[in-house]
């Protein structure tokens, strides 16, 4: 696969456009300021264009589908970037991982893609879970990559309750006073709840997603599951569009982006 050096010469000299790469990511947020590059931490994103530099020698920026936020894991984040240089998928992502050690971070797949994919304005859903483990005893397996809530959780009234955020609304209140976003309303196509043992997961999808929106909506569906709070609690918080009359917010461990859909 890839183009052939000379086509990719030719194609640089008339300011023809370069082939443009579709990676999937996996990554443990853990260690790292979340997707986006700042200054004061290393950043996914960061790590990435280092990887992209050490193959190619240039200065590439890899755009991601979305910002997960420090702490935050990804099992299929998807970035795109313009590499001058051609590469054969399977050599491109071999190549970045190669470099990519020993971050927890993985290049699952590289593809050509046209150059009208957009990471993130092409996706057209994003899916996430989040992890929770109801239990007492502390964990020793997964620890940074689940929440441990330590009293029991009722998951059938936290459901009923999840139900009630379904559709289109204004999140003002599941929003984070930071978030960028140009409007508060977004469309949640799936809120469920499921018990499996001591684990409880919690999967959204919808379109696009508020900055801290899933973590806030757990946060508080939380205390429903304590019984703090009741479905109709969660409906008036919502309807409140104030963020105030959140809940606490999930901390950032148990949350994985899952999938983005194009």
């Amino acid at each position: 696969g890839g183009f052939p050096a000379r086509h990719a010469d030719e194609a640089a000299r008339a300011g023809e456009l370069m082939p443009r790469y579709k990676l999937t990511i996996e990554y443990d947020g853990g260690p790292f300021c979340g997707w986006q590059y700042q200054d004061n931490g290393s950043s996914i994103q960061g790590a990435l264009e280092a990887a992209v530099k050490a193959i190619c020698g240039d200065d590439v920026r890899v755009h991601g589908a979305g910002r997960t936020d420090a702490g935050v894991h990804a099992l299929a984040q998807v970035a795109h970037c313009d590499i001058a240089k051609p590469f054969a998928p399977n050599r491109l992502r071999d190549g970045l991982n190669a470099h990519l050690r020993p971050h927890p971070i993985g290049v699952l797949t590289a593809e050509i893609v046209p150059d009208t994919f957009e990471a993130r304005f092409s996706a057209i859903k994003r899916h996430y879970v989040y992890r929770i483990a109801n239990r007492r005893a502390n964990l020793a397996i997964d620890v940074g990559h689940v929440w441990r809530v330590p009293r029991p959780l009722d998951t059938e009234a936290m459901h009923a309750a999840a139900l009630r955020l379904l559709g289109k609304h204004d999140f003002t209140t599941f929003r984070d006073t930071e978030c960028q976003a140009k409007s508060p309303e977004k469309t949640l196509d799936q809120l469920d709840v499921v018990r499996d043992g001591d684990n409880v997961n919690i999967t959204t999808s919808a379109r696009s997603f508020l900055h801290s929106q899933v973590r806030s909506m757990v946060g508080s569906l939380v205390w429903v599951g304590h019984g703090r709070w009741s479905a109709d609690d969660l409906a008036a918080a919502l309807a409140a569009r104030r963020r105030e009359a959140c809940g606490p917010v999930a901390p950032p461990d148990g949350l994985y982006l899952v999938r983005v859909d194009y």
